[in-house]
Parts: structure tokens; C-alpha cells; sequence
């Protein structure tokens, strides 16, 4: 009989508390769905450097991109804040990015359409643009040059007038960035 009854009694326990009634079912539902949700997204309109966006036409390809613009603020830039030789976001905060919509030439070389992370390497007389294919990244940080699509060489040109808060300017030839007293573009033509 106590055989009996313990076997019932362990019955009533899996039937109150297993997942086959609708109540319990929705229950758990409900906490995993709230454990799974997603946690809100950064407010980047507080950030010191903001996010902004360049884009424009160039041949039949539009080019967009997406960079933190930090400000001089004082500060000693190329060759101290952005050392010489030395990878650089092309930014601030994540990695700067580029979008091509379409196959495009860059300084005579190509480059697939996609999304790349734009960085550069600063130098006195020159500076290397690199087309990288990890786009999203978090400055220059985790930077894997075997990621990179595309490497080319441009001359900076200085700035009569100081740019305080960097800036890219997509035109129909190609791609220009402003900050503080440097300037460099690299030319983009589309495939024919």
C-alpha cells in the first residue's frame, strides 16, 4: 500500500510540474523569451567623437561611409595622438567602414563590392589605405593584415586651414578625409 500510494503521490508531482500543461508551457515561454531579448542599443549622440555618414555616387557605384568623428580639441595630431607607421581606425570609436555597391578600381587597383573596414597607415610623405574585410570591429585593435582586400599608396596634402573635426567627402572621382592640418583622397572609378 505505501508502494502504491508513493507511486501515485510521485505521478501527482510529474503531472503538476511538467512542461505538457499549457499553463507551465506559457510560463517558460515568457521567461525565456525575456532572457533571450537583445539589451538596448549604445545612444552614440553622447559620444565625444559621433558617428556620421559620407555617401555619394561615383560612376554607377554609390559609396558610403560610416566613421566616429573625433575632434582636434588641442591635441597634437599625426605623429603623436596618430603615430606615424602605425595602423589607425581612420576614426574614432569602431573601425571606420566602407561600402561599395558595386566592383569598383581604386588608385588603378580592384576592389570587390562589400563592406570593408577603412584603415590607414600615416606617414609623413605618404599613406597607406587599407581595404580590410573584417568590417566590424572595434577600433584597429584586433586589425589582421591576411584580412585585408586591398592596399594602395597616397600623397596627404596640407591644409591651409585646419579641419578640427575630421570628415570624409565622397565625389564623383573618389574619396577625401579631412583632419586637423591633412588631407588625403583616394581616387575610385567603377568597372567597365
Amino acid at each position: 500500500m505505501k508502494q502504491l500510494l508513493f507511486a501515485l503521490a510521485l505521478g501527482f508531482v510529474f503531472t503538476s510540474c511538467g512542461s505538457g500543461t499549457s499553463e507551465n508551457s506559457d510560463a517558460d515561454t515568457t521567461t525565456d523569451t525575456t532572457a533571450t531579448e537583445e539589451a538596448p542599443k549604445e545612444d552614440t549622440s553622447t559620444r565625444k567623437s559621433p558617428p556620421r555618414t559620407a555617401e555619394g555616387e561615383i560612376g554607377s557605384a554609390t559609396v558610403t561611409v560610416n566613421y566616429g568623428s573625433p575632434s582636434v580639441r588641442g591635441r597634437n595630431v599625426y605623429g603623436d595622438l596618430v603615430p606615424y607607421g602605425s595602423v589607425w581606425r581612420t576614426g574614432a570609436n569602431e573601425a571606420t567602414t566602407i561600402t561599395l555597391s558595386e566592383d569598383v578600381i581604386v588608385e588603378g587597383e580592384a576592389l570587390p563590392a562589400g563592406t570593408y573596414a577603412l584603415f590607414t597607415i600615416p606617414g609623413e610623405e605618404s599613406w597607406t589605405i587599407i581595404f580590410n574585410k573584417e568590417a566590424e570591429q572595434w577600433g584597429a585593435y584586433d586589425y589582421d593584415e591576411s584580412m585585408d582586400a586591398l592596399r594602395v599608396e597616397v600623397t596627404p596634402v596640407a591644409l591651409e586651414e585646419p579641419a578640427e573635426i575630421l570628415e570624409f567627402e565622397v565625389g564623383s572621382e573618389g574619396v577625401t578625409f579631412r583632419w586637423s592640418d591633412v588631407a588625403a583622397s583616394f581616387k575610385i572609378s567603377t568597372v567597365e
